[in-house]
């Protein structure tokens, strides 16, 4: 979470996903807020172990912050996006 908060506050986070699953829920209520506050979009997955396996580090995690999509992958944060915009209506 430190280093989650760390990257949206130096604008370096592009996108943050949260597990829903986190116990307690307090941990996290500062992020959409201070997502919100930078500009930054975020999404949720439903559990740790399921955003762990997506970013490839193998354990649970609260959330993750991506910073860099790579050269081959610039269009994928508007795809991402839009989808969330669909969800949202």
């Amino acid at each position: 979470m430190n280093e989650v908060t760390k990257s949206i506050e130096r604008a370096q986070a592009k996108f943050v996903v949260m597990a829903e699953d986190v116990s307690p829920p307090e941990i996290l209520f500062h992020v959409p807020l201070l997502c919100e506050e930078k500009g930054v979009p975020y999404g949720y997955i439903s559990t740790k172990k399921e955003l762990g396996n997506a970013s490839r580090i193998n354990i649970g995690s609260s959330a993750i912050a991506i910073e860099s999509f790579g050269t081959a992958n610039e269009n994928v944060l508007d795809d991402i996006l839009k989808k969330l915009e669909s969800l949202k209506k």
